[in-house]
């Protein structure tokens, strides 16, 4: 994992911060973005599309706040740990809403399946990193 190499390589302590966890939830928010990024796509696609406007819209506001977020979790100095709870905190929100409406047509579209489990990872590595700040 290039984000553990690139933690373990900074030059100052971390603030506390758990590398582990660190490592996890920006992996977990870059995966989420590209999987949301896809599925919005992919929703364009579908015959249906009309009725997906609702997921379109959730999976790139997503997609945007999940690669925000990994790119400010990348950052580490002038370290804010403030600031990191609230993108969290919003990451947390946004992935829990688009993966509740991508489950809600998981049934019919595979991408929509895919995208919730993406975004179900990327809550819980965002709520354990969180959790791991005290």
């Amino acid at each position: 994992m290039t984000h553990t190499k690139m933690l373990e390589a900074y030059p100052k302590d971390l603030g506390g911060v758990d590398r582990d966890k660190l490592a996890e939830c920006i992996e977990a928010c870059f995966e989420c973005s590209q999987t949301c990024t896809a599925c919005a796509d992919a929703c364009l696609s579908e015959d249906m599309v009309a009725e997906l406007t609702k997921c379109i819209r959730t999976n790139l506001d997503c997609a945007d706040i999940c690669l925000t977020v990994g790119n400010a979790l990348s950052r580490h100095t002038g370290y804010d740990a403030n600031l990191t709870r609230a993108f969290l905190e919003a990451c947390a929100t946004a992935c829990k809403a688009c993966g509740d409406e991508c489950a809600s047509h998981a049934d019919q579209h595979e991408h929509c399946r895919i995208c919730a489990e993406a975004c179900r990872r990327c809550e819980q590595a965002c709520r354990d990193l969180l959790a791991s700040l005290g």
